[in-house]
């Protein structure tokens, strides 16, 4: 009588199979004879060879597992007029209720369904690999007996080493990362007539459920995959270069562990100095600026074993990298002439005032300023300290009317800490464009004589000749010989504030006139300061 009968059956018992049930044996009138229940241990034999009773040998024929059936045995297929001697009188018919919960053969081999793969899987799983995976294992009936997933930590081992059963060390063999699988394993290939404690009985086969984490060999080093490379690349990356990069870092089940980009800053740091994990360090050699690439890193080469924080022990990890720019300590400014009128004799010098036009942005192309947004151009004196030095260096040697490209590195830029709308570390591209530019005077100089200064310069400054110098007639007097060529100001935008500085200056008791013992040549100044100090 089957009267439950499993809607799923892979596998009916043939004579030869090995088989592991339960029963109650009990007479018509229901007296119990025998169970397996009762001794706490299922029956465990081969079936069709004369080591059962011929009635239980054939009852048991075409069932599945974890089907269930009622057997009617007649004395002549059971024990006969002999019986068994204080248990099982003569000619009894015997009743049987048995559940069947293992079948294999000795020719079994594993049985392995793959449940899910994923797109891309570049590698597998082979002998010596170390592997992270999570597993259910249950019995062929369907009694679980052991979990990864229970202990919330994958099981981690090396394959083919002899550290587990047969079965599931060929079982892993040719998985990707992120495959899942069905592992049905054979009593000769998991822990045979022994079983294993109290969860596994003897001669039971195993299905496990495994989900392939992720997995490496000792001998693997890091893995690159160039997902997007810069048409223009002048220069790589190398060993004491400065990076600065975006990532995302995520186990090989795709898990994030940690991003730049939830931060809203880059990750900056030297490269080949130990600095970062040995993996990251040679990861990172050479990129390009803007190259977007995927670092595979074993453990050995990153948190090992012990693992960090969001890491665990032994994981495989993968940045996605986006590198915005790198420089070097060493680097000076790069300078590109993209136009350069000819005839071009006069080229600006420090202490010259510029005018120009810029655009600033950062490596990536991200717009930071541009000099186009306002009125007028940008006007500064070079040599002056009011641009940053890299921006000072790349306007020296220009006609007016060129236009060049500078790329700043940071320590000729705004340093480590960046300036306001400008990131710390942060190489700058500068496209500048010189408008004018006027010859400039020594640095503490408003004016200098373009000859020998007039022998009476008191008496020719003093225009009403009331032996006093008011600042309306110094200011005349000046003037006057910018237009005779005689001499010039310190370039400016605001002629009026340098010759307003200079009488302030020779206004040494300042009371809005200058006597003739307050009068003074700057140049005959810095003598005296070079005979006090003497």
């Amino acid at each position: 009588d089957r009267y439950y009968i499993p809607k799923i059956c892979l596998r009916e018992v043939q004579m030869g199979d090995f088989i592991r049930y339960h029963y109650n044996g009990t007479f018509k009138d229901g007296k119990k004879f025998d169970s397996s229940y009762d001794r706490g241990a299922t029956v465990a034999g081969v079936v069709g060879v004369g080591r059962l009773i011929t009635g239980m040998d054939r009852g048991l024929q075409g069932m599945c597992v974890n089907e269930r059936r009622h057997l009617i045995v007649p004395p002549h297929l059971g024990y006969g007029s002999i019986g068994v001697a204080g248990l099982i009188p003569p000619d009894a018919t015997l009743y049987f209720d048995v559940v069947m919960l293992d079948i294999w053969n000795k020719n079994d081999k594993l049985q392995i369904t793959t449940l899910s793969k994923p797109e891309h899987c570049n590698r597998t799983v082979e002998n010596s690999d170390f592997v992270r995976y999570h597993y259910n294992g249950t019995l062929l009936d369907g009694t679980p007996f052991d979990s990864s997933y229970s202990k919330d930590s994958t099981y981690d081992t090396y394959v083919g080493t002899g550290w587990l059963i047969k079965g599931m060390d060929q079982g892993l063999l040719g998985m990707c990362a992120g495959e899942k699988r069905s592992i049905i394993i054979p009593p000769f290939l998991a822990y045979g007539e022994k079983g294993y404690g109290t969860v596994i009985p003897p001669q039971a086969s195993l299905v496990f459920s495994v989900l392939l984490v992720d997995f490496h060999n000792p001998k693997d080093g890091v893995f690159l995959e160039h997902l997007e490379v810069p048409e223009s690349c002048k220069r790589r990356a190398v060993t004491g270069d400065f990076v600065r990069y975006h990532y995302n870092g995520t186990l090989m089940d795709g898990t994030l562990f940690d991003s730049s980009y939830s931060r809203n800053h880059t990750y900056d740091t030297y490269i080949g100095k130990g600095y970062i994990i040995p993996g990251m360090d040679q990861g990172l050699q050479g990129v390009c600026v803007g190259e977007r690439r995927r670092v595979l890193i074993p453990p050995h080469l990153a948190y090992g074993e012990n693992g960090g924080d969001k890491i665990p022990g032994s994981a495989v990890l993968i940045f996605d990298v986006h590198i915005i720019d790198f420089h070097n300590p060493a680097d000076p400014v790069e300078i590109e002439t993209v136009y350069r009128p000819e005839g071009c004799n006069v080229t600006t010098r420090d202490r010259d005032f510029v005018r120009y036009h810029y655009n600033c942005s950062l490596l990536d192309g991200t717009k930071l300023f541009s000099s186009h947004d306002y009125e007028k151009p940008q006007e500064v004196t070079l040599g002056a300290n009011k641009v940053i030095e890299g921006l000072n260096s790349g306007l020296l040697d220009m006609c007016a009317g060129e236009r060049r490209v500078l790329i700043i590195p940071p320590h000729l830029g705004h340093g480590e800490n960046g300036a306001r709308g400008v990131p710390g570390s942060a190489v700058l591209r500068f496209e500048v464009e010189l408008i004018s530019m006027e010859e400039g005077v020594p640095e503490g100089y408003l004016f200098i004589w373009h000859g020998d200064p007039p022998a009476s310069l008191y008496e020719q400054m003093d225009l009403n000749k009331d032996a006093e110098i008011t600042a309306e007639e110094f200011s005349t007097f000046i003037k006057t010989q910018v237009a005779e060529g005689k001499g010039r100001l310190m370039p400016s935008s605001d002629p009026e504030k340098v010759i307003a500085d200079m009488f302030r200056n020779q206004d040494r008791n300042q009371d809005g006139k200058i006597t003739s013992e307050e009068l003074k040549l700057k140049s005959d100044e810095d003598q005296e300061k070079i005979h006090e100090e003497l």
